[in-house]
This record gives C-alpha cells, structure tokens and sequence, in this order.
C-alpha cells in the first residue's frame, strides 16, 4: 500500500472538491436514465388512476393514465418500464395471468401501440401473486403449500401470453426452483428466442414490500413467502441462486431489495459479469417519501443517494418508483 503519510500539505484532496463542476468531473459513479427502469401499477374495471395511500406519488393505473404516465417519463429520457397488473377476477390458479385479454397483457398491447421497441423496453413481471385470491406466487397444494413445478407451467404459460402481447422482456420473480430454466425452453419453443429474461435470482423474503402488496393488491391470504424467497441473513445462497439462473438462460440478474442489500449486489458484481439489475423497493421508497414529508430529511437528496449508492455497489440497472422524480 502507497505511504501517504508525508503527502499533505503537497497532496491535498480538497482541490477536486471546490465547486459542482470540479466534482461532477470526477465523480466516480454516475447515474442517468438509461440505468432506470420504472414499476408501474395497472388495474383492471377502475375508471381514473388511484393513488396507493403508502406509497405517496404512486398511482395504481387505468390503461389510459397508464399510456399518458408512460409519455410523460419517455419524453424525460426513460428507457424502460416493468409492469404490474391488478385484475378483477382472482382465483386459486391465478387465470387471468395467461389470459390473452388479461390486464398486463392489454397494458402490453397500449404501450407497443404507442412506442416501438426503439423507444421503449416494456418488461412484464411474471409470477401469480397479483392473480390469485390466496395471494401466494404459485399454485398450492391440498396441504396449502406452493407446488413448485406445477407452478412453473403457469409461469411459463403466462410468459409466452406476455410476450405474444408484444414484452420485449420478461422477469420471473416467483423464485420456484427451475423457473428460469422452464421459461427459457417455453419461449423458445413458442418462437421467441430473442425475448430476454431478467431473472429476480436474489429475491429475499424482507418486511420491506408492504407498500408494494397494497398497490398490487396482493398480501398473502394466510403465512408467509419465506418458503421460496430468501432468508435475508444468506450471501452464499444468493451466490448459487444466481448461478443456478445463468446457467438455466437468464440474461440479466436482480437483487431485490436494494439498498438493505448492497452487500448482496457488490457480492454478485464479482462472480459474475451479466448484467445486475437491483429492485430499489417500495419500503425503502416510502420511506424516504415519509421522512421527507415530515421535513425529517431532504428527501429528493437521499433518494438520489439511495440510487448512486446502488449503482456504485455494482448494479448495472435500478428499478426504482423513483425514476421520474430523479430525471425530472
């Protein structure tokens, strides 16, 4: 290691620090709107958009409001968008997630309408919990638990019905055992072997998706998902998740959350060299908004540092319910 210890006062670091655009030239991470992608809500039989109450600026959308948002943060330079659906009808298998009239499948259809695919990355979430009357991301057994590979043909149906709709990218967030390797062959096999797979490979099980459950419409019915999302105290599993979901196909990697995981994210920067994609979370973008309510902090400042802290621990992309405020 160098000896600083007689550097000052020849080296003083202070100098690249006098004014905003010394230190925009030498900051060390950047983050701009191509790094951004943003979860929008989309529900179905509402007739104008419903802010969800714990999740301030956040709305739960009609297709109409959906397609005008979406105007909005393209012309602010956003890329991408990660959709949500909300149906009327839920029931134990979660049917309306492959129905071809299903919400995420029509909000699919409205935005390829008004962008192509130059203009615009519409990524659909694929899992049941928003479609289900239990809750759960999967079907359950008799006994009430989750039949991973019963599952998993759900998963594949509803991926191929979103990318027959027009996705340009589909993300797996149910963590079934198999998922990525079963949506890979079922997308291939119906044509679309150029469709991506962002696969949500660290997704643990953290008390910080309340606000998310309320605006999808989708807190468990009964337990818990600890059964198939992460115990939060586990890096090596997360580890070998993500290299169980490369080696099945998947084209980019998420950790999710974000921020209470960076760790988690510089641990994967280093084992592998796909792309990183990190789930800035609802929990931690309410509390930022709450705390910044209350004149408790700057709010606008710590969001933005929440985002530069995770891109600097290694991600690559942020999904963040905070995209639009940044580039705003």
């Amino acid at each position: 290691m160098t000896d600083f210890s007689s550097a000052f006062p020849n080296l003083r670091l202070r100098r690249l620090r006098k004014n905003p655009a010394l230190r925009a030239m030498f900051s060390e991470v950047t983050v701009n709107a191509n790094d951004l992608i943003l979860p929008l809500f989309v529900k179905e039989g509402i007739l104008e958009p419903k802010e969800i109450i714990s999740m301030p600026g956040v709305f739960q959308h009609t297709l109409v409001s959906l397609v005008e948002t979406v105007k909005t943060a393209v012309a602010s330079g956003l890329k991408s968008v990660i959709l949500f659906g909300i149906p009327e009808h839920k029931d134990p298998t979660g049917s309306m997630a492959d129905n071809e009239n299903g919400i995420v499948q029509q909000a699919v259809r409205a935005l390829k309408k008004e962008f192509s695919s130059n203009e615009l990355v519409v990524i659909t979430d694929t899992c049941l919990d928003e479609f289900t009357s239990h809750g759960h991301c999967g079907i359950l057994t008799t006994e009430g638990e989750v039949d991973n590979d019963l599952t998993l043909q759900r998963y594949v149906s509803a991926a191929v019905s979103q990318a027959t709709a027009g996705a340009d990218m589909i993300a797996p967030s149910g963590m079934m055992d198999g998922q990525i390797q079963a949506i890979r062959a079922g997308l291939d096999e119906a044509g679309f072997n150029e469709i991506p797979i962002m696969a949500y490979s660290a997704k643990y099980a953290s008390a910080l998706y309340g606000p998310f459950r309320d605006a999808a419409e989708c807190a468990p019915e009964f337990g818990d998902r600890k059964s198939y999302q992460m115990q939060p105290s586990n890096v090596r599993e997360a580890r070998l998740e993500t290299f169980l979901d490369i080696i099945e196909g998947a084209d980019i990697v998420m950790v999710k959350p974000a921020v209470a995981y960076l760790d988690v994210i510089a641990e994967l920067r280093q084992m592998c060299d796909l792309p990183i994609a990190a789930y800035h979370v609802s929990g931690e973008y309410s509390m930022v908004k709450a705390a910044g309510a209350n004149g408790w902090i700057d709010g606008d400042a710590v969001m933005r540092e929440h985002l530069v802290s995770i891109k600097r621990a290694g991600a690559d992309l942020i999904l963040t319910y905070a995209a639009q405020d940044f580039l705003a």
